[in-house]
């Protein structure tokens, strides 16, 4: 097998980033950070050190760059550029997104009556993208008279976004523009209020405005303002239209207040009061005389209760759908007929349909291994239930279940063109017996005509926080690697909720080495049950699961040929005490404060910057983007830095900074694949695959 060119070329000049010493002391411990310096977004130093990295990065990946463009091609050309979404009726218009040959971005329309009705083009992103390098538009609402569209839109990719409003009758944009949102506009029932949600300078949401069109939004009314940091605030609708409702949330409890819809300039009042000592969490959905409330309360996996309207405190609750050890309760929608119970049993989701008259019956699915969920479904009084469904070889698929007759109707499945045959493939669920004999589930998929065995590469792709459970879903961008002879891999490791809340709790705060324990023992059953082996066996995680790459290369480096570790959180410690950095002070329940020396000690015992040895390290490549809000680009900066300071072996070590986006990438539909081809070409390069 072809040893990659990257090898040839370590002798290279890579960036030494320059080393000012900054001391930093608590709890009678001293950490020395050499790279603190990097955090001066504005410091010409900083710009020129990540194009430095960028330039080296260019040089090293030279070989490559005709692999990447046809890599690119490859994955562009099984998207369907001239497509649509499946219609849905929402107030009487048939709402769409539609793609057109050769544009980056979406078009949203509508059909008033059905889909055959005439066509009136609601945002054309093409055009409002116009001589921007980023541009997304986010929660397009519309006022229940049909004439004013409410959306929200981001030019920076910091995920702060102004609200613009355009009249649908006349096609001309509102003088009413407000900044700094989450983009979600509310509205209230008369048509002409709404409820919007504002950042602070940490972009967390933490007020709640209301907005009269045609007034000033400088002097728009504070309905809600949460002082605890630790908590984030939203606001929706109800599905019935009859409240607003207001959200807030920390990690471990949740509280809410209600508006009713009709009297929109009224007050709030509140359903539960928060109780943070018993790590109370609910959520509130209304149907008729009466909400439903989903809840941990003595149900550490969830249980569905009932409470009338004007008695809403936990007192008055009384149980729908009790709790059970096998099954979490992960969500609740409600219709007029019957209510969807969103579960996840064994590691898969399942979708429980409880008729009101007295019918319940769960939708059955074939693989062994899916995921399937409730699609977009505004109407209430509805006997057809939208549903999403995936696997690792099914496509994207819409359907329409019927639950009076249980019949299901395909209406569409994404499209991959080219020669793709599901038939091709195949997919497995394993289980692997991690360090203390807890049992980790496993989903692979290769082609069928791939030979397992020592020199097959493998993916290992894992995540494992927040109780964000990693389902087995199709990529058609996937299929490069898979035709290529790679396998790929999701370890469902602790810290999601695939097996249920514990699995959560038992990957979380004291118990977070789990997650890297769990995916480490994942690689090892692997290369056990012959998949692969260590000369053949790469690692992939962002975010969270940048962190475990980090975690598990300083772990057990030696497990790995390479790792890509995209906009990673890797700096824990210093970012956790760090109260004016996004997300910090929220995620206290997540990771632990670090001012308490207990949480200090045990994250700085696995956080990535801070273990980094004099040792030999896989090839690796690092992603972020300059205006990341989530993980700030110095993060990953700093840790490539230290890495290139002390790694003792000669595998390339690159660094991509997009210097015009942030946490997900390019905001064009295409433009975001070639990073995509850019990563796949490291990884075959280095499993000898290039000529694939």
């Amino acid at each position: 097998m072809k040893e990659s060119e990257m090898f040839d070329k370590v002798a290279m000049d890579a960036p030494v980033a320059k080393k000012i010493a900054k001391e930093m002391t608590i709890h009678g411990d001293t950490r020395v950070d050499d790279y603190y310096w990097m955090n001066q977004r504005e410091d010409q130093a900083v710009i020129d050190h990540l194009n430095a990295e960028n330039a080296y990065k260019d040089a090293m990946l030279a070989h490559t760059v005709d692999f990447q463009e046809k890599l690119f091609e490859e994955i562009k050309g099984r998207i369907k550029q001239t497509d649509m979404s499946v219609p849905v009726m929402k107030n009487g218009y048939s709402y769409r997104t539609r793609f057109e040959e050769g544009k980056e971005y979406p078009i949203y329309a509508r059909n008033k009556g059905s889909k055959d009705g005439p066509e009136e083009i609601l945002l054309d992103v093409n055009v409002l993208a116009e001589g921007y390098d980023y541009f997304k538009v986010a929660s397009r609402s519309v006022s229940e008279d049909n004439k004013i569209l409410a959306y929200g839109e981001d030019t920076v990719s910091r995920r702060i976004y102004t609200i613009r409003f355009k009249n649908l009758e006349t096609g001309k944009m509102l003088s009413d523009v407000i900044p700094n949102t989450t983009g979600n506009a509310v509205w209230g029932n008369d048509n002409n209020t709404i409820f919007y949600t504002m950042k602070d300078e940490t972009l967390r949401a933490y007020k709640v405005y209301r907005h009269i069109l045609g007034s000033d939004p400088s002097q728009d009314e504070c309905v809600y303002h949460e002082k605890d940091d630790t908590y984030n605030v939203y606001c929706w609708k109800s599905k019935s239209k009859k409240y607003i409702m207001i959200g807030s949330f920390a990690t471990l409890a949740s509280e809410y207040r209600t508006l009713d819809a009709d009297q929109p300039r009224g007050t709030f009042e509140i359903f539960q009061e928060r109780d943070y000592a018993n790590k109370l969490e609910y959520t509130v959905t209304h149907y008729e005389d009466k909400f439903y409330v989903r809840t941990n309360k003595n149900a550490n996996n969830f249980r569905l209760m009932e409470t009338p309207i004007g008695a809403t405190g936990q007192e008055n609750w009384t149980e729908v759908i009790a709790h059970r050890d096998d099954v979490l309760l992960e969500g609740v929608e409600v219709f007029k007929d019957f209510m969807v119970l969103s579960e996840r049993v064994k590691g898969n989701t399942n979708l429980r349909v409880i008729k009101f008259s007295g019918e319940d019956f769960n939708i059955k699915f074939a693989d062994s291994a899916y995921y399937a969920y409730t699609s977009t479904n505004p109407e209430f009084d509805t006997h057809l239930l939208r549903i999403g469904y995936t696997s690792l070889t099914t496509p994207n698929s819409t359907y329409d279940f019927d639950v009076n007759t249980s019949k299901m109707e395909l209406l569409k499945q994404q499209e991959v063109l080219g020669d793709f045959s599901a038939d091709e493939y195949t997919s497995e669920r394993v289980f692997a017996k991690a360090r203390d004999g807890v049992e980790v589930p496993i989903s692979i998929v290769y082609k069928k005509d791939t030979e397992l065995g020592a020199s097959t590469p493998l993916l290992l792709y894992g995540y494992g926080s927040y109780g964000n459970s990693m389902d087995p879903y199709f990529s058609s961008a996937r299929l490069s690697l898979l035709d290529r002879g790679f396998v790929f891999a999701i370890a469902h490791i602790r810290g999601g909720e695939e097996m249920g809340r514990q699995w959560y709790d038992d990957g979380k705060l004291l118990k977070k080495k789990n997650t890297f324990y769990d995916f480490i023992d994942c690689a090892e059953f692997l290369i056990t049950n012959n998949y692969t082996s260590k000369d053949q066996l790469y690692g992939l995680g962002g975010s969270a699961g940048g962190l475990l790459m980090g975690a598990v290369i300083n772990m057990r480096p030696d497990l790995w040929k390479g790792i890509i570790s995209a906009v990673p959180f890797v700096d824990v410690v210093t970012t956790m005490l760090d109260e004016s950095i996004p997300l910090t002070t929220g995620e206290f329940d997540e990771w632990g404060n670090p001012k308490v020396e207990e949480y200090y000690h045990y994250i700085k015992s696995y956080s990535p910057y801070d273990n980094i040895e004099a040792k030999d390290y896989p090839a690796m490549m690092v992603t972020t983007g300059l205006h990341d809000s989530q993980v700030q680009y110095w993060e990953p900066a700093k840790w490539v830095a230290k890495l290139r300071e002390m790694k003792t072996d000669q595998n390339p070590l690159l660094m991509h900074c997009n210097m015009s986006t942030g946490h997900g990438g390019a905001s064009g539909r295409f433009e975001r694949f070639k990073e995509t081809a850019m990563e796949y070409a490291f990884f075959l390069d280095l499993a000898g695959k290039m000529d694939a």
